[in-house]
């Protein structure tokens, strides 16, 4: 037993000197706070950022986006924002007259310790902070500006409160009078939400024109009143004002396809499109395609026009419908699949058995899976005439599913085209440099994979005359059955109407 004593202690021994031989320091503390763990300290009262709310921190960098001198910036409010532990969030900081000395692209920290986090009018600030608390360590710097809908400002104001953000394609509603000016409130709508615009009315571009259609780049500020919430986006200079050309209007729109019928797909796919004027297709023809990127093929270099087992094309060239009529393109006229309701008694401009016939003008092989239904992204676009090359724009085009290899950005640059859209632009909202793929820029939108047995359903409101969404198109799935009526996939609440 002596003997057992004696080893473990001499074990005892030899681990406790081999600690102190590596006596390694414990960590420390960083004296940073990221701001999105900043914000999450506020629980709706005002707090005392000591070193204990702090989690041992003091200070909080950041890159300055606001714009003082221009005059639409809060009075007396310096906004910085940073990218710590993968989240872009940006504060408001009252330093009062010492806003004015900085500008944007200022890298800065901020001392908070002992400073106050608290809401201004529903806007988060941090208030206390004097003039020598804020070190400038650099300027020049690059500022990240976010490509964000309408809608998820509106969903999660705190996330995008106090960063700066791009709403793209947004138009002025109502429609602006000739000669108005930008300043006080306006509402812009980029089809997925209404947003008001804030100029004041010191601001040095205030009395500039209100555009009827811009990219519009600003700062979300929440403004409460009692307990009304509202985002408010302020562009700090003209610059943030980049207005865009008239949209030219699409005779035809997307807004529903059947990727999943019950049984073979083969030759029981179709597409649902509905029309924004009256249209002779014997008179003016158009073509759609659609495209299945299954495997790890590479990017094609014609693009729509690419036929094989990529891309597959219907001519539409005889046949008449109505402004508003939807119409329908694709295999057998089911609603589900074989044995399904008959839907023949639907306008139907092409018909095709693509599993047995290859694709018009030799686009396309013949497919069992026209549609994909799930793996990587897919797509379906509508061409003017029948004479499709890599060059052709579409006048509309939705993508949805997974990923892929769709898009090479050269030189030259490959993939599918894409046209002005809800979902699509070709202008990069923040470069304002031409982008005509997807997959290109800030063209990375794409819908879901289609729910199994269900018809997929697009709604949003087109604008005939002006050629845009006033409402986007969002997804809802429709379950089909074998003896599912027509008028479950036309009729109803929540499917795409044409307004003018």
């Amino acid at each position: 037993m002596k003997k057992i004593y004696l080893l473990l202690t001499l074990f005892t021994v030899t681990v406790l000197a081999a600690c102190k031989k590596n006596n390694y320091a414990e960590g420390t503390l960083s004296p940073i706070i990221a701001v999105v763990d900043l914000k999450d300290i506020y629980k709706g009262a005002d707090v005392t950022l000591s070193a204990d709310k702090l989690s041992g921190a003091k200070e909080i960098v950041g890159v300055v986006i606001s714009d003082a001198a221009s005059g639409n910036t809060p009075a007396g409010v310096l906004v910085v924002q940073n990218n710590r532990r993968n989240a872009l969030r940006g504060i408001a900081v009252a330093v009062g007259n010492t806003a004015t000395k900085y500008v944007p692209g200022d890298s800065v920290i901020i001392q908070v310790e002992g400073a106050t986090l608290t809401r201004v009018n529903g806007s988060m600030r941090i208030t206390g902070i004097t003039e020598t608390a804020i070190t400038k360590v650099a300027s020049g710097k690059a500022l990240k500006v976010q490509s964000v809908p309408s809608g998820m400002l509106i969903a999660s104001p705190d996330v995008y409160e106090n960063t700066l953000v791009t709403i793209s394609k947004a138009v002025t509603t109502p429609e602006p009078k000739t000669g108005e000016s930008l300043a006080g409130d306006k509402q812009i709508n980029d089809g997925f939400g209404i947003i008001t615009l804030h100029t004041e009315a010191t601001a040095k571009y205030a009395a500039n024109e209100l555009p009827f259609s811009a990219n519009f780049t600003g700062i979300p500020v929440i403004a409460s009143t009692g307990t009304d919430t509202k985002v408010q986006l302020w562009p700090r200079t003209a610059e943030d004002i980049f207005a865009l050309a008239a949209t030219r209007p699409t005779p035809i729109v997307i807004t529903g396809y059947l990727t999943d019928p019950t049984g073979t797909d083969a030759n029981y796919e179709y597409i649902q499109l509905k029309a924004t004027k009256d249209i002779d297709f014997s008179v003016t023809s158009y073509s759609l395609i659609t495209c299945n990127n299954a495997g790890t093929l590479p990017p094609s270099p014609d693009g729509w026009a690419q036929g094989g087992a990529r891309t597959y094309k219907f001519n539409l060239t005889s046949g008449k419908v109505t402004k508003g009529q939807f119409f329908y393109v694709g295999g057998n006229k089911n609603i589900y699949g074989a044995g399904s309701t008959d839907i023949s008694s639907a306008t139907w401009i092409n018909s095709t058995q693509y599993a047995t016939v290859p694709g018009a003008d030799g686009i396309g092989n013949i497919t069992g899976n026209l549609l994909a239904n799930s793996g990587n992204v897919a797509g379906i676009a509508v061409f003017e005439g029948t004479a499709i090359t890599a060059a052709n724009a579409p006048v509309d085009v939705i993508m949805y599913g997974g990923n892929g290899a769709v898009y090479l950005a050269g030189p030259p640059e490959i993939g599918y085209r894409i046209t002005n859209t809800d979902y699509y632009s070709t202008i990069n909202s923040l470069t304002r440099q031409t982008q005509s793929f997807y997959g290109g820029g800030t063209n990375t939108s794409k819908l879901g994979l289609p729910a199994t047995s269900n018809f997929t359903k697009l709604g949003g409101v087109y604008d005939a005359l002006t050629g845009r969404w006033t409402t986007g198109r969002t997804v809802t799935s429709i379950p089909l059955t074998l003896t599912t009526p027509l008028s479950t996939i036309e009729s109803g609440t929540g499917f795409t109407t044409i307004q003018n």
